[in-house]
């Protein structure tokens, strides 16, 4: 599996990946993983949507004050 994400990582993003954001990837990496062998492409986007709409909006200020409780 390592060297799957290193490969994704290389071959996607030519390697420039910041350090801070390496589960934003991950994620991305499990999404896209899970997803290969779908025969329904709509769908799988159908039903991101879906969860999109049933999720609470996030803001930036949200995002930037959990980081910082995590850093103190």
């Amino acid at each position: 599996m390592a060297s799957l994400v290193k490969r994704w990582i290389m071959g996607t993003h030519h390697g420039a990946i910041q350090p801070h954001q390496v589960d934003v990837y991950l994620d991305e990496f499990v999404f896209r993983f899970n997803r290969r062998t779908s025969r329904s492409r709509g769908l799988l986007f159908y039903r991101l949507m879906q969860q999109a709409v049933a999720t609470s909006t996030i803001t930036y200020g949200d995002i930037k004050s959990k980081r910082a409780r995590k850093t103190a």
